[in-house]
């Protein structure tokens, strides 16, 4: 059987067909048509935009029934070794075992600086317990005595964070290694960002000693940038702190707070000093650790 050849066009049918495709383009352009691709969407951004909203609301239902919470993780089930192997599970789906592993030894430090501070008070404290892609946290049967001493357990967990950083920097150097570094990094700025003046996180819990008024600046500002840089996280510290900054406004005339928020001058400035001092050298230590996005 011979094989048909393709019909060939006139040089005219050529020209009208041209003609004819112009004619249609300038047609759309008169409508306002314009093509828009179908762009696939995928990567953390895209994850993390589908995640917002239950990222919101386990926030703030953590919030809520807290107490609910730790006597359900009180079970042998939820123990602070079963917790941290699912938060490095849900980690390792997205960025790799040794990212999920490094990050969850980095929170696993930062609060065992607050549990230690607990405990050195006298205050009865659990061990970390893990919730992924939320951090972790230390359930307490009472609150430490005043302000004073809350700012103490605060700081106590950026601080200690800060050493289990330092010690992945100071390995990364001796090594020449870009990961160790990049997780440094990353250690650094989970400390600074707990060192935000917002209640629940530390910096909120450590500026009470220095002024309470510093919550309502604090929220402000992180809601500003939450409208800035949207983000699931932020949304919600944002409506946690907003959630305390009322609580605590509506309190402020009762007696047992007010003798709870009374701080002696010397306290304030050593709190200060910590709190600015290593918020400093965290915003220094990222800067020189920071690695460049093609790695």
């Amino acid at each position: 059987m011979s094989e048909r050849e393709a019909p060939k066009l006139s040089q005219q049918e050529l020209e009208r067909l041209y003609a004819a495709i112009e004619e249609q383009r300038r047609l759309e352009a008169e409508q306002g048509y314009q093509y828009d691709p179908i762009k696939p969407s995928g990567g953390v951004v895209s994850l993390l935009k589908k995640l917002a909203a239950p990222l919101v609301f386990l926030g703030l239902a953590l919030w809520k029934f807290k107490f609910v919470l730790a006597a359900i993780f009180k079970l042998k089930i939820f123990t602070t070794a079963g917790s941290m192997l699912v938060s490095v599970g849900a980690y390792a789906l997205l960025f790799g075992w040794k990212f999920g592993v490094a990050l969850v030894a980095l929170i696993f430090v930062h609060e065992m600086g607050h549990v230690l501070e607990l405990r050195r008070q006298g205050v009865p404290a659990s061990a970390p317990m893990f919730i992924p892609f939320v951090g972790a946290f230390v359930a307490m049967k009472e609150m430490p005595k005043d302000a004073w001493r809350e700012a103490q357990v605060a700081l106590a967990g950026p601080l200690v964070g800060t050493l289990g950083a330092l010690a992945l920097w100071g390995a990364a150097e001796a090594y020449d290694s870009t990961f160790l570094r990049a997780m440094a990094f990353v250690g650094f700025l989970i400390n600074l960002f707990n060192l935000l003046p917002v209640v629940p996180l530390d910096g909120g819990r450590a500026v009470a000693a220095l002024h309470p008024a510093i919550w309502a600046v604090g929220v402000v500002g992180l809601a500003l940038l939450t409208w800035l840089r949207p983000n699931p996280i932020l949304f919600i510290v944002v409506a946690l702190g907003a959630f305390e900054l009322w609580h605590r406004w509506k309190a402020r005339h009762d007696p047992s707070m007010q003798s709870y928020y009374r701080v002696r001058p010397w306290q304030r400035v050593a709190v200060a000093v910590v709190y600015l001092g290593l918020a400093g050298f965290l915003a220094f230590a990222m800067h020189e650790t920071h690695v460049p996005r093609s790695f």
